[in-house]
């Protein structure tokens, strides 16, 4: 039987009142709660404030400004009492957490301008509401709870932003057997669908990473008082370049415990494995920073090996907190942190080869003067420290540094079976790993796990067979025939280009004649075929070390570059030169070799902004990389979301092959179901050796989880869906047929076909982006759901998913619980090729040619704009011209779009005009005042009463009109307006 929400929470306030929470019955409305903390306020401070003063004290804390009320949360503040003295003031105990009172109350109902909302249970620090915990029935999902306090927080003068609410740090959802928590923040971090990459929630776990899900286990893990004040005061982060709050995902937080306590009770060393992907620049940054209030510790120093990760992790450092961690632009002035007592200095970001030279006997005048720091206590942490750590550093380092106790960061160890540096004691000749060098591992994060906790993707792995001969393993093809089934093949790997790629080559001569192979084949593709887009590509390899200091330190982790580069260096040189230009050509850009590390940082960003609509940019996309020729740069420490797929012509194994194949697999929506890899040299067997090596599991049970079905797999579980749905429809009265989903009778029913059909569209999203489908596998697919009824039910799903949307949104209104659990999605319906502007020329190709020649029919076209979900709040228009085109008439595309405007206009005309009529109001006047709103994006409320005014009519009158008009308008508005915000129509929206 269900557990109705009530006895939850009565269940839940038990669980809290027996880990030793004070239940406070008594506090069920805002003055109740304010009351309340005063009293703890002026306990805590040794102080009594006046009325005034509390008044005066409670204006300057709350604030709509999330941020700012966790800063204040954690910090002594300032307060001027009536006579003029200064209250220097913290709300808890920032020096001891657990010392303050915790108290739990629920139901508590705050009443402010336009919010009336009730708080199922509130846990109180010191009297400041913390953490807020939602509960719902068994079978409603969480999710759900998530988005109503997303709907609660924009609300306008809400609760979160009048009251002590303000200073909420955590929500805490669950329906009994599903928990999770996420951060408070401000509207522009804080939404639930907001391009639907959803907030970060999180499930707790235990150290073995396994979940804890239930509510009372959750209860007895996450809100013991001392656990929940750790977590606010110690395992949040607040972003200040971004005004953002962070908390830390368990894993993070067990590595950073095990770090401080190996150093409380000095240890030794140790290191901890947290796969690619995983956060890793946090946790360091947490643990040293943790290090920086520790008295016993003199120095800590964080060390990469590269000196873009140099710049990387400074800038992820500085972005936690402003101005944390300075540059050291040479050894000298590394040399002069070092030695600095400056609070600034005690964290310090440095590359290993800095620090080596730093260390090098051949440097006497740095050794000479780090000598007093010798018998201090420093604490190194290694960022991905099996590349900066085997060779001759690590000893450097414990030699010159006795008391020094090391830590180092891994996504992937090295173990004996990846080893590749030796270490001879007496006769015996071993392979160094990773445990050899830190001792002990503090705690793991395996790429399965983060697999399982949708943290990263898994990856499907096409291995390349061309007709005729199968590859031998390592093998190298024809470039000619990579470069075809890279062209033939790049459109379903990237989703249409939504996402862009890289081509891993074994060496700088192969990326160079790639290069100069794509180069070709383009240019006389595009001589043959009028339609043919292609490819933006670019290629990064570094050039001989004649150059500035900044590449010599990028070199000096490239290995098969460092190679290459010493083998008829000028003619290197002259090809990135050329590939420089083409790329300054094609992107207007004035970079030179002299500073290939600026056009290398210009590559980086142009991959990570792939992200924003072709519609958006300037150049409507052509300012976007398509594809990356790339030999040992970008494969290791470079994120992007929305780099989804890796070409390799180059041997990989172990770690390398991990680390490459990771630039894939960052998690951004379905849209992007795993990352794809797309071999060219046969390396099945690499790639099973390396899964076997780096999954934790068994190897069986590792490919489950790291592989994605293969196609025929996924297939047959397209087929079941279709079938599901059938039988759905058929269980309805109805036959299978995309118009009949109109013809669904109630809630639901509609909720169960957009539960179906999603599952159908999430299948084929994936098997589009299947890079080896053959032919009859290509059949099969069109024939369990043909283009045109596929495009049908998608216009079928949008129009009936954004009537359950509107429905559930409006306030007051009391929705069906399968309504309530819905997520739409609508991301999955939205084509990165099908744009306004591919419209616009299919239509001008349908008008332009007689009757049955065009690309497609009109009903095709129609169906293609009622498919996609960009265009849901415009379908209607844009099939309204449609339908009055006709065939053949022959107008070029500048006037399908001018005739297209002039008919939005009109259109809209109209709508006002009808509007005005209904309401006696002058047409002119009317249409003014929506020309306003739009032109602005503010909504006057002030024009408003002025539009109104010829009517001449008593207040209350005017005011049903005022709310009867705005009824009407608002939807036109927003329809207008395109999904952009206008600032102050939401009090409308009620």
């Amino acid at each position: 039987m269900t557990t109705p929400e009530r006895q939850l929470e009565d269940q839940f306030i038990e669980k809290l009142q027996g880990l030793k929470y004070e239940y406070r019955a008594d506090i069920r409305d805002r003055a109740a709660l304010e009351k309340n903390f005063r009293e703890k306020f002026e306990s805590l401070n040794h102080v009594h404030l006046t009325d005034g003063e509390f008044k005066r004290l409670l204006d300057e804390i709350v604030t709509p400004d999330v941020f700012t009320a966790a800063h204040t949360l954690r910090n002594r503040n300032s307060f001027t009492r009536d006579d003029g003295t200064p209250l220097n003031y913290t709300l808890v105990n920032i020096v001891d957490w657990c010392k303050n009172t915790f108290e739990a109350v629920s139901q508590l109902r705050i009443n402010t301008d336009n919010s009336h909302h009730r708080y199922d249970v509130l846990v109180l620090i010191n009297g400041i509401p913390v953490a807020q915990i939602e509960l719902k029935t068994l079978g409603i999902n969480p999710r759900r709870a998530i988005e109503q306090i997303v709907e609660y927080k924009n609300d306008p003068g809400n609760g979160y932003t009048r009251t002590l609410l303000c200073f909420v740090q955590l929500f805490i959802v669950s329906n009994r057997d599903s928990t999770y928590y996420f951060a408070n923040n401000n509207a522009r971090h804080f939404a639930f669908n907001a391009e639907e990459r959803f907030l970060p929630i999180y499930e707790h776990a235990r150290p073995d990473n396994s979940k804890v899900k239930g509510l009372d286990a959750f209860a007895e893990a996450f809100l013991p008082k001392c656990v929940l004040a750790q977590m606010i005061s110690r395992y949040m982060v607040l972003v200040a370049s971004e005004q953002k709050l962070l908390v830390m995902r368990p894993y993070q937080i067990y590595a950073v415990k095990h770090i401080v306590d190996c150093i409380q009770r000095n240890l030794g060393n140790g290191y901890v494995w947290h796969t690619t992907g995983s956060g890793k620049t946090l946790t360091s940054f947490k643990a040293s920073t943790l290090l920086k209030a520790n008295p016993t510790v003199d120095k800590c120093i964080f060390v990469v090996d590269r000196k873009d990760l140099d710049r990387q992790t400074r800038v992820e450092f500085n972005r936690f907190q402003e101005g944390c961690v300075e540059e050291n632009t040479n050894t000298e002035t590394l040399v002069r942190r070092l030695l600095s007592d400056d609070a600034a200095d005690k964290v310090i970001v440095t590359t290993i080869q800095k620090l080596g030279r730093a260390l090098d006997p051949s440097r006497a005048d740095y050794r000479q003067r780090l000598q007093s720091l010798r018998n201090q206590r420093i604490v190194f942490i290694f960022d991905e420290c099996h590349r900066s750590q085997f060779g001759d550093n690590h000893q450097a380092i414990k030699n010159f540094f006795p008391r020094a106790q090391l830590f180092g960061f891994t996504g992937t160890p090295i173990f004996e079976e990846n080893a590749s540096y030796k270490r001879i004691e007496g006769d015996v000749q071993t392979l160094k790993t990773t445990q050899d060098l830190f001792q002990k591992e503090l705690h793991a994060y395996t790429i399965t796990h983060a697999i399982e906790d949708r943290n990263v993707l898994r990856f499907h792995v096409d291995y390349y067979k061309p007709e005729g001969a199968q590859i031998k393993p390592g093998e190298t093809l024809a470039k000619r025939a990579v470069v075809d089934a890279i062209l033939a093949k790049h459109d379903a790997a990237t989703g249409a280009r939504r996402f862009n790629a890289l081509l891993a080559t074994a060496s700088i001569n192969d990326a160079i004649e790639y290069y100069a192979l794509f180069d070709a084949l383009q240019n006389g593709r595009k001589l043959t075929d009028p339609d043919f887009v292609p490819l933006n590509i670019a290629a990064v390899f570094s050039p001989p070390a004649d150059v500035s200091p900044d590449v010599r330190q990028i070199q000096e982790d490239l290995p098969q570059e460092q190679e290459d580069n010493k083998h008829d260096p000028e003619a290197k040189k002259k090809a990135l030169a050329t590939i420089i230009a083409h790329y300054n050509e094609r992107f207007g850009t004035t970079h030179r070799i002299e500073e290939f590390d600026l056009y290398y940082q210009d590559v980086q960003k142009r991959i990570k902004d792939q992200q924003f609509p072709n519609a958006d940019l300037p150049k409507k996309g052509r300012e976007k990389l398509d594809l990356t020729i790339v030999v040992d740069m970008l494969l290791t420490g470079f994120d992007s979301k929305y780099l989804n797929t890796l070409y390799v012509d180059k041997n990989l194994k172990h770690h390398g092959l991990i680390q490459a194949f990771s630039r894939t697999n960052r998690v951004l929506n379905d849209t992007k179901p795993y990352g794809h890899i797309l071999d060219f040299r046969g390396q099945q067997e690499a790639v099973d050796a390396a899964i076997a090596l780096f999954s934790g599991v068994k190897i069986e049970q590792a490919r489950t989880i790291w592989l994605v079905d293969k196609a025929p797999v996924v297939i047959d579980k397209l087929k079941e869906a279709r079938t599901a749905l059938d039988s759905f429809m058929q269980s309805q009265g109805l036959t299978g047929k995309p118009d009949d989903v109109a013809n669904l009778k109630g809630d639901d029913a509609r909720a169960a076909f957009i539960k179906h059909f999603k599952e159908v569209q999430r299948l084929q999203t994936q098997l589009d982006q299947y890079t080896d489908l053959t032919p009859e596998q290509e059949q099969t697919i069109e024939a369990i759901l043909p283009k045109d009824d596929l495009n049908a039910f998608r216009g079928q799903y949008l129009e009936t998913a954004q009537r359950l949307r509107e429905q559930r949104e409006k306030p007051g209104e009391k929705t069906n619980p399968a309504v309530d659990q819905l997520d739409f999605e609508f991301v999955l319906f939205a084509s990165a090729v099908i744009d306004y502007d591919y419209i616009m020329k299919l239509i001008t190709d349908f008008q332009a040619k007689p009757a049955g020649k065009a690309t497609m029919s009109r009903e095709q076209l129609i169906g293609l704009i009622a498919a996609d979900s960009k265009f849901i709040d415009e379908r209607d228009a844009i099939t309204e011209y449609v339908c009055g085109l006709r065939a053949g008439e022959g107008l070029d595309e500048s006037a399908i779009r001018a005739g297209y405007q002039r008919f939005k206009d009109q259109k809209h005309a109209m709508e006002v005009a009808e509007t005005a009529q209904t309401y006696g109001l002058p047409r002119e006047s009317l249409q003014r005042f929506v020309d306003n709103v739009l032109n602005r994006m503010i909504f006057d409320g002030e024009q408003l009463t002025e539009l109104l005014a010829p009517l001449d009519l008593g207040w209350r009158a005017r005011t049903e009109k005022e709310l009867a008009l705005m009824a009407d308008l608002v939807p036109l508005l927003k329809k207008r307006a395109g999904g952009r915000d206008i600032s102050g129509l939401n009090a409308y929206e009620q």
